[in-house]
């Protein structure tokens, strides 16, 4: 069964319609990657998906066995989020504010989901430092640690290797691989087509106000769809 489905979508904003006729399904453990032009409407979609948006049209649903709110979610960072005060340990642990409900603190599994995440990916020495004095390499591993806490089902990241060097945005994308190697389900976002053939399993690219294509990456560079 589909942990995700798109059906009949129409997506826009402004009153300006960017998608139409938008139909697609993640099941368990694939890798889509989202590609695109400029404005073609992506991050509109991930934000439909996550609830910041209302379709215009169609209608977006998830598996019984979690909720839109428990999608782990990695956003594009502004140049404020860039320089936020906080220890790493705290932007992770942060992941688990859906959890936390009224309680006014974390409890000892959330703690220890936060210890358990940073160590995942390699940062757990990085624990007291502050957030805004890491590298940019440092804090996409924090903010993708971050969004682990949020659920280990499903993440949902925008262009996780947007301004990155070569060196730490080769790291990024074998890490988010070995995480969909491990069971969890990527939806990501990408300007870089060549990686999205490398390590994608399905590719969604939308333009011109509807969907263009939706398959198989095989699919995809069969049809010409590499370095397009």
């Amino acid at each position: 069964m589909a942990q995700l489905t798109c059906e009949n979508l129409a997506l826009g904003y402004e009153g300006k319609t960017v998608v139409s006729d938008l139909s697609f399904a993640v099941n368990s453990g694939e890798y889509l990657c989202i590609v695109g032009e400029n404005g073609s409407g992506k991050s509109t979609l991930m934000k439909t998906i996550l609830n910041l948006k209302t379709p215009q049209s169609g209608k977006i649903t998830t598996d019984s066995g979690f909720a839109a709110t428990e999608i782990g979610y990695m956003p594009q960072q502004t140049a404020a989020q860039k320089d936020f005060p906080a220890s790493v340990r705290e932007v992770v642990r942060s992941g688990c504010l859906n959890r936390v409900g009224l309680r006014p603190f974390f409890n000892r599994a959330e703690k220890q989901l936060a210890e358990d995440n940073m160590k995942r990916l390699g940062i757990e020495h990085l624990a007291k430092r502050c957030y805004r004095e890491l590298s940019g390499g440092q804090q996409q591993r924090v903010l993708l640690a971050r969004a682990l806490c949020a659920t280990h089902k499903i993440l949902l990241l925008d262009e996780p290797a947007a301004g990155l060097d070569p060196k730490a945005t080769a790291e990024m994308y074998d890490i988010i691989s070995d995480l969909n190697k491990s069971g969890t389900t990527i939806i990501m976002i990408s300007h870089d087509i060549e990686a999205s053939v490398k390590y994608a399993s399905h590719i969604l690219h939308i333009g011109n106000g509807e969907s263009m294509f939706f398959g198989t990456k095989d699919e995809y560079v069969s049809r010409g769809g590499y370095g397009a």
